[in-house]
Order: C-alpha cells, then structure tokens, then sequence
C-alpha cells in the first residue's frame, strides 16, 4: 500500500508529509535519549532508584526498542561507565577527551573497551550481581540480523515518508543513535563548557547552561562532583529533564 499517496488522498499537504520525518526523528532522539539517562546511565551504572523486577524488564525491553540498532549491552554500559568515574579523565579513563584528543581514537577505545567487556558478559567470564541481565533479549540485541532488521525498517520508513533528497541525511543518526548520545556526552561535557565545582579532580564541563539536547546528561561537572545524586542540575537556570521524569515515574509508584 502506497501510505503517502493515502496520506494525499486524505487531504495531507505536502508541509504535513515533511513533519513526518522530522517528528519521527525527534520522537527516535528523545525515547532513544531518555531509556539510556534513565535506563542505563542513572539506574544500571549508579542505582540511583529500585524498580521491581517486573519493571526492570520492561525498562530493559523498552531500551532495546528504542535503541534498535544501536541497543547498548545495558550490563557492559554499567561496567563501563562507572570505570570512567573511577579514572575520570585519566590514562586508565576508556574515552577521556583530554588524553584521546583525535575524534577516531577517542570513538576506537570506546568500542574496544565497550566490545571487551559485551563479549565478557556474553561469554559468561564476568559475571555481576548488581548490573541488570536479560540473557535471551542480550543475545537478540547483538544480534547482526536484528541489528540489520532495525536499520530496515529505518530505511523503509524514510522511503514511505520521505518528500525531500536531504531527508535521508538524518538515517546515520537513526542507526548509530545510541553510541551518538554516548559521544555527545563524553566527548563535548569533557572538553566544551562551564564548570559550577572547580575542586573535581577531572575535566568535566557543563556543555548547555539549559541541556534540552541531552536531557541533562551535559551537565557532565555537576554530574562528577556528585555521581550519586539524581539531579544532575544545581544553578536556578539548569534544568535536567531526565530527573523530571524520573520523579514522575516515582510518584506513580513505578520506581522507589
């Protein structure tokens, strides 16, 4: 079924058909972003809040979801980001701008520890009590043919969809959304911004004085003077949306 040419039929001008693409995009950006601040960064990596078993999954599942097929192993994501805490910034840090200053080595040692430690996991070397697991929905999140099926119906979409050749320039963006968030806030709240705590022992920096792009995750200085609490903002003008969320989630009794 042509679905644009009923979308025509239906009275859709060729403007509406434009924010097809673009609410899709920005819809992919935030769900991707916010399973991975609330998800994996806030509650895998620093156990800021419980969730019951039969939320955990569903939060896992979700993150797979809107992941894709950039879906992040949440295990490995755990490990590693809270050995970046433990070496912020230092030669042992798996992606510290200030030693890795080439864009390539930086995203390189990321990969490469990120891989190591997916494939401990996957192998049954490492073993963690305290880092979610979902052994079959892992083992179909790395999956080379679910990741493919992911980055299909991507395209698909695009070619339902898409009015404009430029368009199709945002793909790259759906099939690496994931890791793209990652760089985002390593590299730039590491190298790029404001600091509020001059006494961290890192180079971290608050990118956005109002971090609507990340959801507050550039609030990468107040993050590393205090990991462990939930709101990443301190200044009146810092707004962290991931911490809204997740006090609504707390009030309807869905983490505690």
């Amino acid at each position: 079924m042509d679905l644009n040419g009923v979308f025509h039929t239906i009275g859709l001008r060729r403007d509406k058909l434009d924010m097809i693409i673009l609410f899709f995009f920005f819809a992919h950006w935030y769900l991707s972003l916010f399973f991975q601040t609330f998800f994996l960064h806030r509650y895998t990596s620093h156990k800021m809040f419980k969730m019951t078993p039969f939320w955990e999954k569903t939060f896992f599942l979700l993150t797979f979801i809107f992941q894709g097929s950039s879906f992040l192993h949440p295990a490995a994501y755990g490990v590693m980001h809270r050995k970046h805490h433990s070496h912020a910034d230092t030669p042992e840090d798996p992606h510290s701008p200030v030693h890795l200053t080439n864009i390539i080595s930086f995203n390189l040692s990321t990969v490469n520890e990120y891989r190591k430690l997916v494939n401990e996991f996957m192998s049954g070397e490492r073993k963690s009590d305290d880092v979610p697991r979902w052994y079959l929905l892992e083992k179909i999140g790395e999956s080379v043919i679910t990741r493919s099926g992911f980055i299909l119906l991507y395209v698909l979409f695009y070619v339902e969809f898409a009015t404009e050749t430029w368009q199709y320039a945002l793909l790259p963006f759906h099939v690496f959304m994931g890791s793209m968030h990652g760089f985002i806030v390593n590299w730039f709240g590491h190298k790029r911004g404001y600091r509020n705590f001059e006494d961290t022992k890192d180079n971290s920096k608050n990118t956005l004085p109002l971090d609507f792009l990340m959801m507050g995750e550039l609030y990468q200085n107040n993050h590393h003077k205090r990991p462990n609490n939930m709101n990443f903002a301190v200044k009146w003008f810092e707004l962290d949306l991931g911490y809204i969320a997740t006090l609504i989630l707390k009030k309807v009794k869905i983490v505690h």
